[in-house]
């Protein structure tokens, strides 16, 4: 719990107080760099701490690779891969033995899972998401969907817990059915990520929403998570349905 407070704590402050992040995360660099290196090139991103996720050194192995010449950073773009390597937009040649791609990637929501009630599809990207884990006007479904700035597992952990609770509560009253409904009053919505990845810009048009105000916001914290998340099913914002409900009727 103490790596989770201390992650949140830094992920509150890079959101809030980005020119101090980023002054911050500049000066660590600085010491752990041999003096002369082109930090503010290859160490300053044009987006702030945390519009974009964040690779954390914390053993710092990364830096000290760079100051004993073992391993070297390169800002540029690639313009093409070649027999030899990579040729980079400025001009200059990247001889590689092996390329290590980390970009190409496409966000599949709920694995690709087709969902229909009655026969009509369901557009996701129009639906709000409940506690980032079931969809308002779709029953039974319940999906994880992890921190952006933290372990994936802790928001899975949580979310399994409730649904295991909810079964629970559903089988203790008769229940077959659950379903999310919006709030009577209206809710502002926005996008459910707020991150500026490319992979989360093309995905976003695939992604459910969010509300302005929790059950309904994705929160990227733990510890608000885990009181949320700890409050009783039985909710407002759920409809629950007995199994007599969806009995048809003789033909």
């Amino acid at each position: 719990m103490e790596n989770a407070r201390i992650a949140t704590a830094v992920y509150t402050m890079c959101r809030k107080h980005p020119a101090r992040a980023r002054a911050l995360l500049r000066r660590g660099v600085l010491k752990r760099l041999p003096a002369g290196y082109d930090t503010d090139k290859h160490f300053s991103p044009a987006y702030e701490p945390w519009d974009q996720r964040m690779c954390l050194v914390p053993d710092g192995d990364f830096f000290k690779a760079i100051s004993s010449g073992q391993a070297d950073v390169v800002t540029d773009h690639i313009e093409a891969v070649t027999p030899a390597g990579l040729q980079l937009r400025s001009g200059a040649q990247l001889e590689a033995d092996v390329i290590v791609t980390a970009t190409g990637l496409n966000l599949l929501p709920l694995g690709g899972i087709e969902l229909i009630i009655d026969g009509e599809p369901v557009l996701v990207p129009q639906r709000v998401a409940y506690k980032g884990m079931m969809l308002e006007g779709v029953p039974n479904l319940a999906f994880a969907i992890g921190y952006t700035n933290a372990s994936w597992t802790l928001k899975v952990d949580l979310v399994s817990s409730y649904v295991s609770r909810m079964l629970a509560f559903m089988a203790e009253k008769g229940y077959a059915v659950v379903t999310p409904r919006l709030p009577s009053d209206g809710m502002a919505t926005s996008p459910l990520i707020d991150m500026t990845s490319g992979y989360f810009e093309r995905g976003r048009a695939t992604l459910p929403l969010q509300g302005d105000r929790a059950p309904w916001r994705l929160q990227q914290h733990y510890f608000r998570d885990a009181a949320l998340f700890r409050g009783p099913v039985d909710q407002q914002e759920l409809e629950f349905r007995p199994a007599a409900a969806l009995a048809r009727p003789a033909s």
